[in-house]
């Protein structure tokens, strides 16, 4: 992810949005013959970017533990079901969309709270009052962040992926709470390897839905508007 020579189509080369995209062999992963691009495609960006977070919260997720998940869509349906490979941690979804907890809850979380102005004194009590030994943020905006700083507990770990706003927080209360803050960029191809592989063995599935390339337009306004779940997939013409 901080490769000097390291490019990001889309970012500072052209995108993705066509019929063919130049890559590299280093870029190129083995798939399982059960497997078709068009239907894990999304792993290789959102599958990714979740399997990394999750693998570094691993060490802090043993058994007992708790952890909330802030956002159950493209990226966060698929982290739940990494934490749930990896880890014996209890995990706690909040999302305001009621179709993504019960995905959430499809995909292997152990409770799902909504997002209706009482969601962190509800974590709250579900955590004994302490609150959870990690918050992984898919969000990172719409005040996801000042819920995941209060719900979790003194000692704990803040996984960040999804931004947008601030993390403002005095730097007393981080002293004093000793909470740490890790910042999380796609993921390697090791990650990538392993999703796949876990993908494979039916402990990751994707939920998408899939679009011609010459409906781009189509696949935008459904996810402005959140009528898509999970993620979308674009497929060109004779793929």
């Amino acid at each position: 992810m901080h490769c000097l020579n390291g490019s990001f189509p889309g970012i500072n080369r052209d995108g993705g949005f066509a019929d063919f995209l130049l890559t590299s062999a280093r870029c190129v992963v083995k798939l399982d013959p059960g497997l078709e691009p068009k239907d894990i495609a999304a792993l290789a960006d959102a599958g990714l970017t979740a399997i990394h977070a999750v693998k570094k919260a691993i060490p802090v997720l043993g058994a007992g533990t708790r952890v909330v998940v802030i956002g159950a869509g493209g990226l966060g349906h698929i982290g739940i079901q990494c934490l749930k490979a990896y880890t014996p941690t209890e995990i706690i979804v909040i999302d305001p969309s009621e179709k993504a907890l019960a995905l959430a809850g499809e995909m292997g979380a152990d409770k799902t709270v909504p997002v209706d102005g009482s969601q962190v004194d509800t974590v709250m009590e579900m955590t004994d009052g302490r609150g959870a030994e990690a918050i992984i943020d898919f969000v990172g905006e719409k005040g996801a962040i000042e819920d995941g700083i209060a719900m979790v507990q003194d000692g704990g770990f803040y996984y960040v992926i999804g931004y947008g706003e601030n993390i403002n927080i005095p730097t007393i209360d981080v002293i004093s709470r000793e909470i740490s803050f890790i910042g999380n960029l796609v993921g390697t191809y090791n990650d990538l390897v392993d999703l796949m592989t876990l993908t494979a063995q039916g402990k990751v599935s994707l939920h998408t839905s899939t679009y011609p390339l010459d409906a781009i337009n189509d696949a935008m306004a459904d996810l402005d508007g959140g009528r898509l779940q999970g993620r979308g997939i674009l497929i060109p013409a004779g793929a």
